[in-house]
């Protein structure tokens, strides 16, 4: 499989949730998930809350891999089992790329378990994202958005929050060449790659990023760390800062397949 297949009618998806209707329930309340790093895990208050919505901002616009790996990575981590994920987009995103099964089998994400909706306008994208994180069945939802669309004002962020907090679905925007704006967010991200530490051999290292907390609710704003992911462990870890460094991948993409393990 090259690509990840894409659910491209309404039909279908109504389809698709009837079906994933059927597999049962597994509401779970805003307990928070731990991303593996200490540090950060403290300043979240234990964690990334399931059942909240939260916002990636990628920090620039040659960004854009990386935020859709560190969203991806995510999803992997607040989802349980072999819940199904969801991976909604605009249909003119499909020009900057697409989701790339061998991409996310190397980060740790079974291609099995994505169900990719490619809607035509973020209207119709909204809609459909309130519809698929009501369904409890649903282990994360991805929304992913370019630019700053009329639809995605500060009402339609509310329909998405609440119905995370009723189903205990997990729905993540990703926000690709945007500014940030009034969102209900729980959490706001602005991620980038960074350099990694080579190993053995000088083979390439773990994707690393650097991630910045620019907002959340309830608790104190602010804080940037320098992140490794663990694909063995399925966590985040403090990358270290000494030793040979690995650049980030120049045009490394997980829509294209070429996500590297240098991040």
């Amino acid at each position: 499989m090259k690509n990840i297949h894409p659910v491209e009618s309404v039909s279908a998806l109504c389809a698709l949730q009837r079906k994933i209707a059927g597999i049962g329930t597994h509401r779970e309340d805003s307990v928070p998930v731990p991303l593996g790093y200490a540090g950060l895990d403290a300043a979240l208050g234990g964690g990334l809350a399931r059942g909240r919505l939260h916002e990636v901002f990628a920090a620039e616009a040659g960004e854009n891999a990386s935020a859709a790996g560190f969203v991806a990575m995510l999803a992997c981590l607040v989802s349980s089992g072999n819940a199904p994920l969801f991976w909604l987009r605009e249909e003119a995103a499909g020009r900057q790329g697409f989701l790339h099964a061998p991409g996310l089998n190397e980060i740790g994400v079974d291609p099995a378990r994505m169900v990719l909706v490619v809607l035509p306008d973020p209207v119709a994208l909204l809609r459909a994202a309130v519809d698929v994180v009501r369904c409890a069945a649903v282990g994360a939802a991805v929304i992913e958005l370019w630019r700053r669309p009329r639809a995605l004002d500060l009402t339609a962020s509310r329909r998405l929050a609440l119905a995370a907090e009723t189903s205990g679905v997990t729905p993540l925007l990703l926000r690709i060449e945007a500014e940030p704006g009034p969102s209900a967010a729980q959490t706001r991200w602005s991620v980038s790659a960074a350099p990694s530490v080579a190993l053995e051999a000088g083979a390439p290292g773990k994707p690393a990023f650097t991630a910045e907390l620019l907002r959340q609710r309830g608790r104190p704003d602010g804080g940037c760390w320098h992140l490794e992911w663990d694909r063995d462990r399925a966590c985040f870890d403090a990358a270290p800062l000494s030793g040979a460094m690995v650049p980030p991948a120049a045009g490394g993409s997980l829509a294209q397949g070429e996500w590297r393990r240098a991040g």
